[in-house]
């Protein structure tokens, strides 16, 4: 399925982008194999030029993706229309009156030099407006796994630092909010973590405590989420595989 959303990137790339992005949000919102494509669209493909229309698509897919996601746990959800200096995606809980802003992540497997100004954490507090959370959606294993400012800020900021991962994690456990289950204490990690967390730690990558909230809060055991995070593993290095492929094969056409 990942490949065919590809094939209609490629299709209507031509197209004025607002025309290009309903169809693309029309081929998204009718996939039948959802999870397919939240599986994969973590990774930027190589072949897909930098600063291209392509590009632009891809980025907007993932925005797609991401409000479908939420929806699919149980809230409403909408891509935003406002272009630059405002977040990509809008929330809203059904059944406990919550509303949150959300931005999605992709990166390409050889861009590995990020920083904290990649994950956008101040701009994504400064875009909550009138909502209660903001939330960070990012590939899982493009996290820092030592200590990074983006964690601090995180808690300074109260801005949720979830991950595709997590999403297929509940998406595959059918695990949908209702009256008994609340995700909003999950997107308020942040400041439950600032009061448990010495200054002097504060950077440290928290995440294997944060994977742990989660499953706790939704009466999982844990091992679930970790059993996702080896199967995706496998499925990245398989993408990381065909990717220097293609890397190869670019490079041969230069040197042949």
């Amino acid at each position: 399925m990942f490949d065919r959303l590809l094939k209609k990137i490629d299709e209507v790339k031509s197209l004025k982008f607002e025309k290009a992005t309903d169809e693309l949000e029309d081929f998204i919102y009718n996939s039948s194999n959802f999870l397919n494509i939240l599986e994969e669209i973590g990774t930027i493909p190589e072949n897909i030029e930098h600063d291209s229309t392509e590009e632009k698509l891809f980025s907007k897919v993932s925005d797609i993706i991401l409000s479908r996601a939420f929806v699919e746990i149980g809230l409403d959800s909408e891509v935003l229309k406002q272009r630059g200096n405002s977040a990509d995606v809008f929330a809203k809980s059904q059944f406990h009156g919550y509303s949150l802003v959300a931005d999605a992540k992709s990166f390409r497997m050889s861009r590995t030099a990020k920083n904290q100004k990649d994950f956008k954490i101040n701009s994504l507090s400064k875009w909550k407006g009138n909502c209660e959370y903001s939330i960070l959606c990012s590939p899982y294993f493009q996290y820092p796994k030592r200590a990074s400012q983006i964690y601090s800020q995180s808690m300074e900021f109260n801005v949720c630092l979830f991950s595709w991962e997590h999403f297929i994690f509940l998406i595959n456990n059918n695990i949908k909010e209702n009256n008994q289950i609340n995700f909003e204490s999950i997107w308020n990690f942040g400041k439950y973590n600032s009061n448990k967390v010495l200054i002097a730690n504060r950077k440290e990558c928290f995440l294997n405590s944060f994977n742990k909230y989660v499953t706790d809060n939704i009466n999982r055991d844990e091992k679930e989420f970790l059993n996702i995070l080896r199967i995706q593993k496998t499925k990245i290095e398989k993408r990381c595989n065909n990717e220097i492929l293609y890397l190869k094969n670019e490079i041969s056409k230069f040197s042949g």
